[in-house]
């Protein structure tokens, strides 16, 4: 009967489709519900029904009890408008009697039930299914049978019928068929009543009374009876419907619902899967499924939302590098590297060097230009174990460098927390597998937000955690190389997801409401495609991938808090199929997934390719990700490879992936951030056109704008992987993602623009793919310019001109004066640029029409240009705009200067031949660069005719006056919209002279005598044409300025004292660039010096008439004032002389009547006469300003060449542009001159002229063999980059003067040495020492000075001791001589006398109150000792501590304070190394000077040892050593290898003997490793430097009590490579030194200026030895040459040097206790003899009483001493600074003068006197007179507190 049944229902629903239109198919009734509870789960509904003691029996199978939680109407809709399409016409609706009246009261209903039932009831009309409302089905609820117990019959019919008429009442309008009672058996049962009679009375009255208030109040008068008189016998039940009426009982339908069970075998897949609502995969599948190939790939043009970003990332452990520089902790990939597992042994130490490189890395983000910058922070990088008892300052702040260079450069930072490097030391704990990561995660987090998040606004916590859950603990292939894919696996998400959640938690609770950022993770995820589209089966199993892969992460936090119900029915199938356990996934808690939920505020995505996907047949139960998901994946052989085996270009993937992630994650709520998306290219080939990348990126971001614009998916963002070149994991540097190039062959890691990082900018500029060009940018620039206001008319110039004050002003200056560095910046509206000119770089010298020009020609010809170089490619601009804009824009500049090529735009030079390609180039360079906010200067001619003009005579033929002007006024009606800054004449001098005199450039004209003048005369009236024209008619609309750019030398008078020679500087310049300027910016005519020069000599040449042309008046005043502002080109300087040249040849060089030269001493450069002379810029603009009135002045061109091929680390370039740059803004801030503009040259490498490509002038590097001519940054670019940022040279932070103290008891001294003052080599029973045989060997020493006599200290006690006392200095440091105690060196003989001069000296000053500083050893070793091996012979150990005990027993009881040797690296290198000082050994330089500090750290370490043990207790002193030490610099502080180098110097120089004494009695590991290898592969079985034995390690190890430090100046260091061979002390060290060119001279070569490295220095000693007390024993100045007592550049010396050492004891917590000077007065200074002086005070060397006088700095340092430190002057004048006077220590001389008077304490003539007594009177006046101004002034000063800032330089 059954089967009966259901096929005629079966029939009856198909009958509308076979064509039965009859009554009866039209009424039947065909009811479906409730929903299959397959459907209940797959609508996430499970949890949506009714509590347990509800629950009926058939409630397993089907349940309608929906208003739980959120109903899912789209799905819902779907499902019942299928059924109406398959012919169901009513559908069963439960209504749960106790939740829509919970209280049992119809006046206190459940509103959120009611209303969710009305929902679903309206959904069923909507899909055309009229519902059928059943009020109870099976057991009545206990409540109400509860309430009825005990009662009446009636008592349940009343409760029924409330309830009844509530629901009537409520739904009547949406209800056709209402059902009282279903399944009543079972509804029977549950009454509260014994009796079965009872209970069918009960339900009987229910009904019937339910039956009459509806057709009383609610059933219309059109409607039949709805409520059905169920047959309670009927037999079939099972699946009909009959209706009871009064007068017949009819079938009026069936129940299908087991018919739709039969249907979906027979339909198997399609019809089922239809009728139960589709996943999020079917749908999107299904949705592409029918795609054509045409249609999937066809390309959108459209562009993205506005307000779209667009980004690039990075990860720390791929750029970084610095793996364990500044503190920072080891991570897993460091370990993971070091452990070989990576290709080729690479590792991740310095990768791309960013740790030191933030601003390389910021200037190509400026470049690119994205909205976003992705990068990750380094955990171990800020934690370094992992937590927050140790945080790394130095890491927090490199982020926090690079965020703020971001935010400077408008880039918002994306941090990710989390990128794959672990802590190792967490890992060691168990890593993500131990649940206490999550804690210290959280702690992590919780820093970076309270450190960064005022400024990071997007934070990711976790970068492609699958990657880590899966690589790192599932396959092992990444660290922690874990492979347990079925548990470590499962339970590493479980951790990660926590701690997500945790931080997130963290964010919203503690930080958003501040910060008002957000917080989500990034989730990778491939496509995955059905293998073969028609199985199910791969259809299931593609799914399946996407949510091992994608919902294992995403449907925990973006869901429900938990993993999708797949993914755990997959292993929990697995693990039941198999007999153990494969996977064990963990449980969240109802508590932990309540908390995971809606844990992100966008969805990152991480994505690069798809998989086809099909599912396994045959499963294995070996634990893998595809056993256990129970799919394996495949790819098309179609889809193109990349470098990498994973990934394949399947670009439509993305738009279905991100379709999927909408449908299923996010929707409409919340943002999708594609966060990682690229490909790899291979380490070979074309490195830089990298057209697959490109190609790559077009189509996937085109997939991406698809989805955003065809199905309205919510994409935000694009982030591009990646920035540059990494460290790409296992495969090492194998890969290359980055947009930049890296090379890794390099330790400076150039990066180089790729092709792809071009084509990104493009897409990023146009927002997407634009479908029409935008139209031409015509926004006006808006750019400070002079607004033309007539300069004023000048007079002509005298000779020589009013501009000499210049000479007077600054030629007298001292080198202190010229050199000294001044901080400072440019006005706001400054303009920064560079320069470049068409010929150099354009190439395309016959592209599209183009011209020739004679540049084009004179280069054709071999021989004429150096290596046959040509311009014809150059650096390809012509087809390189947008390169060279990218880079414009990195620069930051606000200006760009180029030139236009004449023969591009007219080929022929007439306005007859216009070349629109060339109009086209020129329009669009300039629209970029107006369109990233460059002002374009462009210059109408730099040199390259058009050929064709050359042939009709060139700049000789006055036609082209004419010409030229066509040229000009197309260009002004051209570009002149967009250009206001116009330049006529590129250094009209070059075109005159060297085109056309000397003849040495195109056109080659070799007539020096006249040509060069009549080409002036024509360029100065084609000039002021071209300035009319524009005057006239375009000025009032464009509103630009216009001028001419001269080259100008600076020169100086080779005797400025000499009026010939500053006539003849003068002449010079006239002749130079008064030639054009004088004409335009004076009178209208030549210098007067140039007329009466040429005009002279061509009378004396018998020429009828001046060489050089008239002007008529009328022509006068066309040309002047045909400028608006004042521009010129410099490079260098020259000094010139005046000389009396000869009449013949004919000649504008001869008729200058100059001799010019260079200082050898100037650095030299690529061009033979370019020396680098930055003084002369300040120089020459200011005789600019006197020359000219002030005019606003641009310099265009400034620059250095470098003659080599690769030069991105271009030092010199930078000492260049740091010095010119300086000067410039001296004579803008100290001299008033109206400075407007600097450009830098060049912009790039470029054709250089003669010269073609071998000086390099350029900021970034051209590789010219590279047919892409590919641009590389250089230093000098990043350097100048930062200039433009700060507007100039701002002092550093670090650098400003502290006002302050030192503390109380601090020591203040002044040092000497014996062999350097004392004299009396052989007096009194003195022993020769190795100084004494030393500087009597001929050639050893300057001038064959000796130190026989030196100072006569010997001899000169007192007048030392007053010395002194004048500098009141609390402590005296001089040396004892060796050889003058002991005159053999042994004790065998002990000399008295000698002896008896240390303790005379010692009592005088113990007298004066000043403490001794005794050296035991300052290099004077006696020189019997030396004949015995010296240091070399380790007896001298026994020797040394000998002699140190007899001067503790002699003199200990009165000197507390001893170093046992003065600078042991001196004795050990310069003594016995290369041989430079006594005893003058170099010939085992591998060797001696290692066995010479070996001897000497034993002997130091007896000495000290005797002390303690013997003297301590009972002398109470101090004993230890001094140290001397450079700091050291890495020349390029952004390169690990130079900083590695600077590393290495401290240690081979101050480490060499700090290490075993301060920290461990044994060499430093670096000096050890270096000297072991280096021994090694000279093929030696040992090092050279020999070992301690441990007791004697112990023995030295402690052996101080102070650190004692000489210290005077800073180098820059970098790596040198010797010849394996070499043995040396120096290349073991490997490196080499240089110095900054802006640090100030002195009279040492080795000794500059440089403060700050002091106390970079003192902290240094102060981290690496445990903060010992420190003594600086000697720091001080040298001068040479003529004597100044007015010595104000040690006065600077020494008042920055001890303010840095202040800043050490205030700001750095250094514990320095004393400070010596060097030294107290001239003396022998070892090998230079007396050449050099450091004394405070002079010593006449040449008077034979050597009287000292003091030098103005021993009273500044007396000052110094007497206030302690530095007063702040803020708090008005200090007791300390008024000093007594000072007064000059007298010797008193046997004999007398003869015939002398004794005036004023001075011994003089009778005469002289007399002449003193009228002098005398005289100043008396004077000073009295200056006494009443003095107070008169002071009076007006004291008013007001005045702060004296550092060092100013005078205003000149």
């Amino acid at each position: 009967m059954e089967l009966i049944c259901k096929t005629v229902v079966f029939f009856l629903l198909l009958s509308p489709s076979l064509g039965i239109d009859g009554e009866f198919a039209q009424n039947f009734i065909a009811i479906a519900g409730p929903l299959p509870s397959e459907l209940v789960h797959r609508l996430h509904l499970q949890n949506q029904v009714l509590p347990k003691e509800d629950e009926g029996p058939a409630m397993a199978e089907g349940h309608d009890y929906l208003c739980q939680q959120d109903l899912v109407a789209p799905e819902l809709l779907q499902y019942f408008s299928h059924l109406r399409d398959i012919g169901v016409t009513h559908y069963k609706v439960f209504l749960p009697w106790t939740r829509i009246l919970p209280k049992g009261d119809a006046r206190k209903p459940d509103e959120a039930q009611v209303q969710c039932y009305q929902e679903l009831l309206e959904t069923l009309v909507a899909a055309d299914l009229r519902p059928v409302v059943v009020l109870q089905h099976q057991h009545v609820p206990g409540a109400v049978a509860a309430r009825a117990v005990g009662q009446k019959a009636n008592a349940f019919a009343d409760l029924f019928v409330e309830y009844a008429e509530f629901a009537f009442r409520v739904f009547w309008d949406l209800v056709d068929v209402w059902l009282t009672f279903s399944d009543l058996p079972e509804v029977l049962t549950s009454l509260p009543y014994d009796e079965p009679q009872y209970r069918a009375q009960a339900l009987a009255a229910a009904h019937e009374r339910a039956y009459t208030v509806y057709h009383e109040k609610y059933s219309p008068a059109v409607m039949q009876s709805m409520v059905s008189k169920l047959r309670l016998n009927s037999s079939l039940t099972i699946c009909s419907f009959s209706a009871i009426n009064k007068e017949e009982a009819r079938t009026i339908g069936y129940d299908v619902n087991e018919f739709l069970d039969l249907s979906s075998h027979v339909f198997r897949y399609s019809f089922y899967a239809a009728l139960t609502p589709r996943s999020s995969y079917q749908k999107v599948w299904e949705m592409f499924a029918k795609q054509s190939e045409l249609e999937r790939d066809s390309f959108l043009q459209d562009v993205f939302p506005s307000g779209f970003l667009w980004g690039t990332s990075t990860g720390a452990f791929n750029i970084e590098g610095a793996w364990a520089e500044d503190g920072k902790g080891e991570s897993i990939w460091d370990q993971f590297g070091h452990a070989g597992h990576v290709y080729m042994n690479q590792t991740a130490d310095m990768a791309c060097d960013s740790y030191y490189k933030t601003s390389y890395d910021v200037y190509l983000l400026r470049g690119l230009h994205p909205q976003l910058y992705k990068f990750s922070v380094s955990w171990p990088r800020i934690f370094p174990a992992g937590t927050n008892e140790t945080i790394n300052s130095k890491g927090v702040e490199y982020y926090n460098q690079l965020i703020n260079r971001l935010l400077d450069s408008n880039i918002e930072p994306m941090v990710t927390l989390f990128h794959w490097d672990l802590p190792q030391a967490l890992q060691v704990l168990g890593g993500w597998q131990n649940d206490s990561i999550i804690d210290a995660f959280v702690n992590y987090a919780d820093f970076c937000f309270a450190t960064f998040g005022d400024r990071v606004k997007i934070w990711v916590t976790f970068h492609e955690p699958w990657v880590i859950s899966y690589a790192g603990y599932g396959t092992g292939e990444h660290p922690p190389g874990i492979a347990d894919p079925g548990v470590a696996s499962f339970k590493v998400a479980h951790t990660i997801l926590k701690a997500h959640a945790k931080v997130w938690h963290l964010y919203n609770d503690k930080y958003r409401s501040q910060q008002l950022g957000k917080v989500g993770l990034v989730l990778n995820s491939d496509w995955a495609e059905p293998k073969t589209p028609t199985n199910p089966e791969d259809v299931r199993a593609s799914e399946r991938y996407l949510q091992f892969m994608l919902g294992w992460f995403a449907h925990p936090v973006f869901v429900n808090g938990d993993y999708p119900e797949l993914l755990k029915a997959q292993i929990q199938e697995v693990n039941q199929q198999c007999s153990t356990t494969v996977a064990q996934l963990p449980l969240f808690t109802e508590e932990e997934k309540s908390w995971v939920k809606g844990t992100a505020d966008f969805f990152g995505l991480s994505h690069y390719t798809s998989r086809l996907v099909s599912a396994v047949t045959n499963g294995t139960c070996t634990p893998g990700y595809e056993s256990i998901g129970n799919f394996s994946s495949h790819v098309d052989p179609s889809w193109p490879q990349t470098a990498s085996s994973w990934i394949h270009v399947v670009p439509w993937g993305l738009r279905r992936l991100l379709k999927f992630v909408s449908q299923e994650y996010t929707g409409t709520k919340i943002p999708i951030y594609i966060a990682g998306n690229g490909m790899p290219t291979e380490d070979t080939g074309d490195l830089i056109n990298d057209t697959l990348r490109v190609d790559y990126f077009r189509q996937y971001i085109n997939e991406a704008l698809k989805a955003v614009k065809l199905d309205a998916v919510d994409v935000r963002a694009y982030v591009a992987r990646s920035l540059v070149d990494g460290f790409e994991g296992p495969v090492g540097y194998s890969l290359k993602f980055g947009l930049h190039h890296v090379n890794f062959e390099d330790s400076n890691r150039p990066r180089t623009p790729k092709a792809s990082a071009y084509f990104y900018s493009s897409v990023i500029e146009k927002n997407g793919f634009p479908s029409k060009v935008l139209d031409r940018f015509s926004t006006l620039v808006v750019f400070d310019l002079p607004m033309p206001s007539k300069l004023p008319n000048l007079p002509a110039s005298e000779v020589p001109s009013k501009a000499k004050v210049v000479w007077e002003k600054f030629s007298s200056q001292t080198n202190f004066e010229r050199d000294t560095y001044f901080y400072g910046t440019f006005p706001e509206n400054f303009t920064w640029g560079v320069s470049s000119s068409a010929y150099q770089v354009e190439g395309g010298w016959d592209a599209d029409g183009k011209g020739p020009s004679i540049w084009d020609n004179f280069s054709h010809v071999p021989g004429n240009i150096k290596n046959g170089d040509t311009g014809d490619i150059a650096c390809d601009s012509y087809n390189k705009v947008e390169e060279d804009v990218y880079l414009l824009r990195a620069l930051g500049v606000k200006n760009y200067r180029f030139s236009l090529s004449w023969s591009r735009i007219f080929p022929s030079g007439r306005n007859n031949s216009i070349n629109s390609h060339g109009i086209d180039y020129y329009n669009r360079l300039i629209d970029g660069l107006v369109a990233n906010n460059i002002t374009p200067i462009v210059t109408l001619y730099h040199w390259d005719l058009p050929q064709a003009l050359q042939d009709i005579g060139g700049w000789e033929s006055s036609a082209l006056i004419d010409l030229f002007d066509s040229f000009a006024d197309f260009c002004f009606q051209t570009f002149g919209d967009r250009v206001k800054f116009w330049i006529t004449f590129n250094e009209p001098q070059v075109i005159a002279w060297a085109g056309y005199g000397a003849g040495t450039l195109p056109p080659n004209v070799n007539d020096p005598g006249s040509a060069p003048y009549r080409v002036a005369h024509i360029l100065l009236k084609a000039h002021a044409r071209v300035y009319h024209t524009y005057d006239d008619k375009y000025r009032a609309s464009q509103g630009g300025v216009i001028a001419l750019c001269p080259n100008i030398d600076w020169v100086e008078p080779k005797t400025p004292s000499d009026p010939r020679d500053i006539e003849a500087a003068d002449r010079y310049l006239q002749f130079l660039v008064g030639w054009f300027t004088h004409p335009i910016f004076k009178n209208g005519d030549y210098p007067e010096v140039m007329k009466w020069k040429v005009g002279n000599r061509s009378e004396l040449q018998n020429l009828p008439s001046s060489r050089l042309p008239v002007f008529t008046a009328e022509e006068r005043d066309y040309i002047r004032g045909t400028a608006d502002v004042f521009c010129f080109n410099s490079y260098t300087s020259k000094i010139v002389t005046h000389s009396t040249t000869r009449l013949r040849p004919f000649s504008y060089e001869y008729d200058q009547e100059v001799l010019t030269k260079v200082d050898s001493s100037w650095p030299s450069s690529a061009i033979t006469g370019h020396r680098a002379v930055a003084w002369g810029l300040r120089r020459l603009l200011n005789w600019i300003k006197e020359e000219y009135g002030n005019p606003p002045i641009y310099i265009i061109e400034n620059g250095v060449g470098i003659k080599t091929k690769s030069d991105v680390d271009d030092n010199t370039r930078i000492f260049y542009y740091k010095t010119y740059i300086d000067e410039a803004l001296k004579a803008y801030k100290l001299d008033g001159v109206n400075l407007r503009g600097y450009n830098a040259w060049s912009f790039m490498d470029s054709f250089e002229w003669l010269n073609g490509y071998d000086p390099r002038f350029g900021l970034h590097q051209v590789d010219f063999d590279n047919p892409n001519r590919p641009r590389t940054p250089k230093r000098s670019a990043v350097y100048y980059a930062e200039i433009i940022r700060n507007n100039g040279i701002p002092l550093p932070k670090e650098d400003e003067f502290l006002y302050g103290e030192f503390p109380k008891n601090f020591w203040w001294s002044v040092a000497t040495a014996a062999y350097q003052i004392e004299g009396g080599w052989r007096a009194d029973g003195k022993g020769l020492s190795i100084w004494d045989q030393f500087s009597h060997t001929p050639l050893k020493i300057s001038n064959d000075d000796t130190g026989d006599v030196a100072c006569d200290s010997y001899h000169k006690i007192e007048a030392d001791v007053e010395m002194l006392k004048s500098l009141k200095v609390s402590h005296y440091r001089f040396s004892i001589s060796w050889s003058r105690v002991l005159p053999d060196g042994t004790t065998r003989y002990i000399n008295e006398m000698g002896l008896n001069y240390y303790e005379r000296l010692i009592d005088a000053l113990l007298a004066a109150n000043i403490m001794p500083q005794v050296t035991l050893y300052h290099w004077d070793l006696p020189l019997a000792l030396q004949n015995v091996g010296g240091w070399e012979n380790d007896t001298i150990v026994q020797r040394f501590k000998e002699y140190a005990e007899l001067l503790f027993q002699r003199l200990g009881d009165k000197v507390k304070f001893w170093i046992t040797f003065n600078e042991p690296y001196n004795t050990a290198y310069c003594g016995y190394g290369v041989g430079t000082a006594a005893p003058g050994i170099s010939i085992r330089p591998g060797r001696a000077p290692y066995v010479v500090g070996h001897n000497l750290i034993k002997a130091h370490a007896e000495a000290w040892h005797l002390y303690n043990e013997t003297y301590r207790a009972k002398q109470g002193g101090l004993i230890s050593i001094t140290i001397n030490s450079d700091w050291a610099e890495p020349r390029n502080p952004y390169n690990q290898e130079d900083i590695d180098a600077a590393r290495q110097y401290v240690q081979f120089l101050l480490g060499w003997f700090a290490h075993p004494i301060y920290k461990n009695g044994d060499y430093n590991e670096v000096m050890k490793t270096r000297i072991r290898d280096r021994s090694l592969a000279q093929g030696l079985s040992q090092s050279r430097l020999p070992e301690f034995t441990e007791s004697e390690k112990q023995r030295i190890k402690g052996t101080y009590d102070y650190f004692g430090l000489n210290h005077y100046t800073t180098v820059l260091t970098y790596k040198i490579n010797y010849p394996a061979g070499v043995m040396s002390y120096d290349s073991d060290r490997g490196v080499a030194s240089v110095t900054d060119r802006s640090w100030l001279n002195s009279g040492s070569i080795w000794l500059k200026v440089t403060p700050f490295g002091f106390r970079k220095l003192l902290r240094w000693i102060k981290e690496e030895y445990n903060n010992p007390p420190i003594y600086v024993t000697e720091n001080g100045v040298s001068e040479r040459g003529d004597l100044d007592f007015n010595d104000t550049w040690r006065m600077h010396y020494y008042r920055s040097y001890v303010n840095e050492a202040l800043k050490a004891v205030v700001l750095d917590g250094v514990d320095l206790r004393g400070y010596t000077a060097w030294t107290l007065m001239d003396n022998f200074e070892w090998a230079v003899g007396f050449d050099e002086k450091f004394g405070f005070y002079h010593v006449n060397f040449t008077d034979p009483e050597l009287r000292r006088h003091p030098k103005a700095s021993a009273r500044y340092y007396a000052q110094i001493i007497n206030c302690n430190g530095f007063p702040d002057p803020a708090t008005g004048p200090h007791p300390c600074l008024e000093l007594e006077p000072e007064v000059t220590p007298t010797d008193i001389t046997p004999g007398g003068l003869a015939n002398s008077v004794s005036f004023l304490g001075l011994d003089l003539t009778s005469q002289s006197a007399e002449t003193a007594l009228y002098v005398l009177f005289a100043l008396s006046a004077v000073g009295a007179l200056g006494l009443a101004l003095f107070a008169f002034q002071y009076g007006r000063l004291s008013k007001r507190s005045h702060k004296q800032s550092h060092m100013k330089l005078s205003k000149l």
